[in-house]
Formats: structure tokens, sequence, C-alpha cells
């Protein structure tokens, strides 16, 4: 055999095979399910600015803290939550959180300790859904007092973080 009939016999062969292939089969990906409904947007339950004045937990606004602690008291996490809820309600809304201490320690340490109480309640409005472009923290230390007595009742008082709505 010569070498064109070699070459055309092989080719004849190569298609042959090609021919004979099994096809493998494209099969389409199936039809994306439609996303779910988005549901409207509804304002019930939404705080309003008169809930401020009006609403049992919004009007508290002081969150106590222990001696030397920056950790927010359980007894104080639903005032949070709720103070929470109006910042998710109301984008505008602004605060500022004043920290405070008792007279006891140095200026330094407690603006330091009113600042990071202030920085806790910041945190765990956070943690609720609030951003943090509402709120603004300010340590006062032990300037602002609410009582001046020396003793534990009265320093007790003294130790808490204000929230004060700058925009509502």
């Amino acid at each position: 055999m010569n070498a064109t009939a070699r070459i055309t016999l092989a080719a004849l062969l190569c298609v042959g095979l090609a021919a004979c292939a099994k096809k493998q089969e494209v099969k389409a990906p199936p039809p994306e399910a439609a996303p779910p409904p988005v549901p409207e947007a509804t304002t019930a339950g939404a705080y309003t600015p008169a809930d401020l004045d009006t609403d049992a937990c919004l009007r508290q606004r002081v969150v106590y803290f222990d001696f030397d602690k920056s950790e927010i008291r359980p007894e104080f996490q639903q005032i949070v939550a709720c103070h929470a809820k109006y910042l998710r309600d109301r984008p505008m809304a602004r605060m500022t959180l004043e920290g405070n201490t008792d007279e006891r320690g140095t200026r330094e340490y407690n603006l330091g300790l009113g600042e990071r109480r202030g920085n806790a309640v910041m945190s765990a409005l956070q943690a609720d859904g609030a951003q943090a472009s509402q709120m603004n923290v300010v340590s006062y230390g032990e300037e602002r007092p609410t009582c001046r007595e020396h003793n534990e009742d009265c320093w007790s008082k003294n130790r808490r973080v204000e929230i004060v709505y700058t925009a509502k």
C-alpha cells in the first residue's frame, strides 16, 4: 500500500470512529425557581418620635452599671433593645451616649471608664441592629454627678450612661 492510500484509509477510519462515538448529551440547566415575593414593608409596630415620651420602655433613658464595671447589667438589656428598635425604625434618629462614673478613682481613669460604659451601650445597640452612625459617645467621668453624697447608694446613681436623643 502506498503512502497516499494509508493516509486516506487512516483519515476514513478516524472519521468513522468519530461518527460512531457516543455523543454526550448537553443538558440545559433546570429553570431557576422564582425568588419568593418580598413582603411589603409595613410600619405597623414602628416607633415614632411621639413614642419617646409615651412608651414606657423608651422613656427610660439611663443604664446603670456596677462598681468599676462596663458591662450592661441584665435588667437593662430590655431598655437597650427598645432604643435599638427605635433607631432601626427611624434611620434619621441620632443619640449621644453620655458615660458617667462615681467620684472614686482618678479623673483620667473615670473618663476612660465613662467612655467604656458608653461604648458598651453603643455595642449592645449595634448588636440589636442600630447603626454606628446614629450614635455618639461622650464621657463625663465624675464631672456630672446626679447625687453628691459620699455613700454607696449615691455612688450607684452616678455610675450610668444617659441616652440623649439629638435628632428624633
